[in-house]
This record gives C-alpha cells, sequence and structure tokens, in this order.
C-alpha cells in the first residue's frame, strides 16, 4: 500500500509540474454575420478557393488546384506580406470549406530574451480555419471559425507574439472580411 501511495503522489507531482510549466494553448476565434441575400449569392463569393478578392487586406491571389483538397493559394497582402493556404475541405453543397495556413512571410524582425524573432504577418501559428454558408429563408448566415496558436511558442512571449496579440489579429481579419462580404452581397 505504501508503494502505491509513493507512486501516486510521484505522478502527482509530476502532473502539477507539467501543467504549471505549459506553453501556449490553443486559441479559438469565432465570427458569425446575418447577410441580407441568399446564401447562394452570398456562397458564390466567397466559394472559389483561388479567389480572396472579397477579404480588404488581400491585394492579390495566386492559386493551384481551384477546389480540390489540397489545392493552394499565396495571398498577397495589400501591405506587402504573403500568406500561403492550403485547402483541407471543401463541400459545394454545405457551401463550407476548410484550410490551414502553411507558410508566412515576416512582418518584423524584434529581439527577445537576446535572441532576434521574426513575427509573422498574422502573429499565430499552427492556423487552421473553416467557412460556411447557411441559408436562413432570404437571408444567409456565415459563419468563420479559426483555431490557433501564438505565434510564440515558448513562455514567455514578447507582447508582438503572445495570445492577446494573436487574438486580435486574427479577429479582426475575420471580422473585416465578413463585414466586408455582406456589403458586396447585399448590393
Amino acid at each position: 500500500m505504501k508503494k502505491i501511495t509513493l507512486i501516486a503522489s510521484v505522478l502527482l507531482s509530476l502532473f502539477a509540474a507539467v501543467a504549471h510549466a505549459h506553453g501556449p494553448v490553443r486559441q479559438k476565434a469565432e465570427e458569425q454575420i446575418t447577410i441580407n441575400a441568399p446564401a447562394e449569392k452570398v456562397w458564390a463569393i466567397i466559394k472559389n478557393f483561388d479567389d480572396m478578392s472579397w477579404l480588404p487586406a488581400v491585394g492579390s491571389t495566386s492559386a493551384e488546384g481551384g477546389n480540390k483538397k489540397g489545392a493552394t493559394r499565396v495571398l498577397t497582402l495589400k501591405d506587402g506580406g504573403t500568406i500561403t493556404e492550403e485547402l483541407k475541405k471543401y463541400d459545394d453543397a454545405k457551401m463550407s470549406y476548410a484550410y490551414k495556413i502553411t507558410e508566412m512571410s515576416t512582418a518584423k524582425t524584434i529581439t527577445h530574451a537576446g535572441v532576434e524573432e521574426k513575427v509573422p504577418v498574422l502573429p499565430v501559428d499552427n492556423y487552421s480555419a473553416s467557412i460556411e454558408v447557411e441559408a436562413k429563408g432570404d437571408t444567409s448566415v456565415v459563419n468563420w471559425t479559426a483555431g490557433y496558436y501564438r505565434a510564440y511558442t515558448n513562455n514567455n512571449p514578447p507582447v508582438e507574439m503572445n495570445e492577446e496579440t494573436a487574438n486580435a489579429a486574427v479577429s479582426s481579419v475575420l471580422k473585416t472580411g465578413l463585414i466586408n462580404l455582406k456589403a458586396l452581397a447585399e448590393k
């Protein structure tokens, strides 16, 4: 019985130490908007993976693979940065697709804890997202959901790559994208 108690207390101590010294926690951003236009009209604007002209921050898109799983697109942002994404799932009938960021350019370099760190154009790591259009009578509801980690995956992140900065940046992309989509669809 003493051995079991000793083993249990050692395991509990290890668990507590690991739980206390964790790195980043996966974040989630969800935005939704109701658009006064039929779902088919809204879907027609966003359904082509190779066309991100509806997203205000994007200056141009180059892509390969169309709407097939594994297709890629490179978003060139208006500020000159680039984001490369891969299509993971596409369902035209359900008016939805999912994608993942595979590469990003550097927005700037900073010194943190004596080390030069590259800050990506979107301060996140391991970002994946999905967008879907749902018919609600004569209107549409668009849901855009993203999961990601902060860009700095070690402990004690600099402000440029912490959770707050990552959350604000992702939320801004989703909100401004959906607001612009609404304006385009309701014309």
